[in-house]
């Protein structure tokens, strides 16, 4: 058994272990850690406590110290420049007529490296603006290309539910989905009805799959039960008998409603038909 905590450096990113050496760290600690890309300023999401060797990958790294005022305000720094660079890459795409679209830039904590996220169709011969970039910055510059559904996680968005998107709250790394699990659910195959807003299947058909996968596959797949299939006796009660025909003799006679005009007055004698005389009047000379 080693002794880990869990480190994330960014909203709903990937999770790390360090070791923490002699610090006691809690959850929301924020930490400075050394990785692959330099020295990072990262939050505790996981405490302190024992995994097995075989779910950690050795050797790890231990965390150098907590976060200070200094460190902080260092940070908030780096989000500053990290807009004005934003603006520089979009003039230099423009200039160089690249098709491709930013989508984020980030600063390292030391500042040694500055990491260019964007999207685009196909491959993109992005040399000469790195030697552009390179040459305004004076630092080490990595552009990386990244999918729709990266892309999706870093701006964030609302789903077709409502809610804020699984990927940019608190999804850590995309899990595989396909066309089965939406058929195993007995789910519309309209793409417009099972596709997130990157395009692709969405990551909630993987989150009751396993329920349609287990041992009672079968039954998870009946409809729910209705009254149909319960045998509810009839409450019984005085037997209705249906109406006789009537005889001849109790048919009434028909007759029609005598004709009244709604239009007229109250008081006044209805209006007559055009060219008819009206009764119990003389017509004049």
């Amino acid at each position: 058994m080693i002794e880990v905590v869990g480190v994330r450096f960014k909203q709903a990113g990937k999770i790390y272990y360090f070791a923490p050496g002699d610090l006691s760290l809690a959850t929301a600690d924020r930490v400075i850690v050394e990785t692959a890309r330099g020295v990072e300023f990262g939050e505790i999401v996981i405490p302190s406590r024992e995994v097995r060797d075989d779910d950690v990958v050795l050797p790890l790294k231990q965390v150098i110290r907590r976060a200070t005022p200094e460190d902080e305000h260092v940070l908030d720094t780096n989000k500053a420049k990290e807009k004005d660079a934003f603006q520089i890459c979009l003039k230099k795409i423009a200039d160089h007529h690249l098709p491709m679209k930013l989508v984020d830039v980030e600063y390292t904590f030391d500042s040694n490296k500055i990491i260019f996220s964007f999207t685009a169709e196909g491959r993109v011969d992005f040399r000469e603006l790195v030697k552009d970039l390179a040459a305004v910055f004076r630092t080490r510059i990595e552009l990386r290309q990244i999918g729709v559904r990266d892309e999706a996680k870093m701006l964030g968005g609302v789903g077709s539910c409502g809610r804020v998107l699984c990927c940019a709250s608190f999804l850590g790394d995309f899990e595989p989905v396909s066309i089965r699990m939406a058929k195993d659910q007995k789910l519309s195959l309209n793409p417009t009805k099972i596709s997130g807003i990157c395009g692709r299947l969405m990551c909630c058909l993987k989150y009751e799959n396993e329920c349609y996968g287990c041992e009672d596959k079968e039954d998870a797949k009946k409809p729910f039960p209705n009254e149909d299939i319960y045998d509810i006796p009839e409450e019984e009660g005085p037997e209705v008998q249906p109406p006789k025909a009537a005889t001849a003799s109790q048919r009434v006679e028909k007759r029609e409603p005598a004709a009244v005009s709604v239009l007229a007055p109250k008081g006044k004698a209805p209006a007559h038909r055009r060219g008819e005389k009206p009764k119990g009047k003389s017509e004049r000379a």
